[in-house]
């Protein structure tokens, strides 16, 4: 039995999986993320494996990490939420381990899983939108990952024809649709809409104490579920701009499945619903042509470590 190891590098854990070549992860492990000590993470991903391959033969190692990673799969060009830049991540972890190590942006990881073992595996081409405290992106196109010239592409987060001219983004741009869909930005158009309507966010500042600025994402599902007006017109602004995001991206590319993850992902129907609702409103003009089908994932945490140990498994011909 062919056995991998997936690692995500997140901003608070490095969390692993040994998956076997189906896609079940037979065992998992986490270390806490010390993101200001580079070499904490090694050690941290080194910890990880250790405890995995412990009485097993292991053949490779996949990571994921957010960020920009190079177009051979060694150097995390730049990550923010680690402060990294130019770091040669493959080669310092192979060293640690002792394994050959592929190295992977974390939602090109998310939708490599999702196409080989999830909800886009009967689909060539699909396209995943993470839905978080930002928004991140992966394109498959006829079983390929879309990585582009320097290994950077599809960053669906930092596209910023949804606003021209709007809110800053962290990437230095202005109007991107990170600013707009995110699960941060959820919370601020909660917040908004109790300060400036109050009347209608009565269940909303009850969970939040009365205070506007104190909604949390969380209290925005929950009141939403409530019926509360302004939260569910929260949920009603971030579907706008991802459901005209996914009608860019069908005549982009034409994808068979358009998929929605993330932790905002949990409030299930409360934002498929409206992302829906105006993907096809943006869509309108092409009725009589298929279009993908809008829809969770399925794997969940699990997505971006069973799609790093694939990627490790099938490194030497890897997409």
């Amino acid at each position: 039995m062919s056995l991998t190891i997936g690692v995500d590098i997140g901003g608070t854990k490095v969390g692993g999986g040994l998956v076997d070549e189906d896609g079940n992860v037979l065992a998992t492990s986490r270390r806490p993320t010390p993101a200001d000590d580079t070499s904490g993470v090694i050690q941290a991903v080194k910890e990880v494996v250790d405890e995995l391959r412990a009485g097993r033969e292991v053949e490779a190692v996949g990571i994921g990490a957010a960020g920009w990673i190079s177009s051979d799969r060694s150097t995390v060009m730049l990550a923010p939420n680690l402060s990294w830049k130019d770091e040669p991540l493959r080669d310092k972890v192979a060293a640690a381990i002792d394994l050959p190590v592929v190295v992977e942006n974390d939602a090109n990881v998310a939708i490599w899983g999702e196409h080989k073992y999830g909800a886009a595996k009967r689909h060539r081409s699909s396209v995943l939108y993470t839905i978080g405290t930002g928004v991140g992106g992966g394109i498959v196109v006829k079983d390929n990952l879309l990585r582009g010239t320097n290994g950077v592409a599809a960053e669906i987060g930092h596209i910023r024809s949804v606003m021209p001219g709007g809110r800053e983004c962290g990437c230095g741009r202005t109007g991107c649709l990170e600013q707009y869909a995110s699960g941060r930005a959820l919370t601020r158009a909660a917040q908004e809409g109790a300060a400036e309507h109050p009347e209608k966010a009565a269940v909303l500042l009850k969970l939040a104490g009365g205070d506007p600025e104190s909604i949390t994402g969380r209290q925005v599902t929950e009141a939403a579920r409530q019926g509360d007006e302004v939260a569910l017109g929260a949920f009603d602004f971030i579907g706008f701009y991802l459901g005209n995001s996914a009608a860019d991206m069908v005549n982009l590319i034409d994808p068979g499945v358009i998929l929605i993850a993330g932790g905002v992902v949990d409030a299930g129907d409360l934002l498929l619903d409206p992302i829906r609702k105006h993907y096809k409103e943006a869509l309108a003009s092409r009725d009589r042509i298929p279009v993908a089908e809008v829809r969770a994932a399925e794997l969940g945490s699990k997505a971006g470590v069973i799609g790093a140990s694939d990627l490790a498994r099938h490194r030497e011909i890897v997409p």
